[in-house]
């Protein structure tokens, strides 16, 4: 259940930066209520998915997931786990993840502030460098996600 006011839940220090940051570079999102975790849309130039922001307080980091709208069949799941093992190979911030049980594809991004503080600057750099990856190798998810290209060669259009 999505909560309209991110006030209505009380969260840490990593989750009031995180959500400064969001309505200071004016993004639109919702709170998820009873979570330190804010959910979003975002427009590429290939394609859109739905964002989730989180803050894990204890461990004081904040991550930022982008999350591809097709489920892969469970018959692609080899194929696209080649996609993203290609993809993630030589990549510095963040990788690609698929959950082999549901098919799930999500970009992650990371950052850990302990003994520090999460800046927009900071926030920014997660964010956009999730979201510009997403984008980036988008077109070869779905290549891959559709069963119409083998992993190898949508990493070579992408990449070359």
């Amino acid at each position: 259940m999505l909560c309209t006011h991110p006030s209505e839940v009380a969260m840490g220090r990593v989750f009031d930066a995180m959500k400064s940051f969001f309505e200071a570079d004016d993004w639109k999102f919702q709170a998820i209520e009873g979570e330190p975790a804010l959910r979003m849309a975002f427009a590429g130039d290939d394609g859109q998915w739905s964002c989730i922001a989180r803050a894990r307080e204890k461990e004081e980091q904040f991550i930022f997931y982008s999350y591809f709208p097709v489920r892969v069949s469970e018959e692609l799941r080899l194929v696209m786990a080649e996609f993203i093992t290609r993809a993630n190979y030589g990549m510095i911030i963040g990788n690609f993840e698929l959950d082999f049980s549901d098919g799930e594809v999500r970009y992650k991004t990371s950052i850990d502030v302990e003994n520090a503080e999460l800046t927009p600057a900071l926030a920014k750099h997660i964010v956009y460098a999730n979201v510009l990856t997403m984008d980036r190798y988008y077109k070869g998810l779905v290549a891959v996600a559709g069963g119409g290209m083998k992993a190898a060669e949508a990493i070579k259009l992408i990449e070359s």
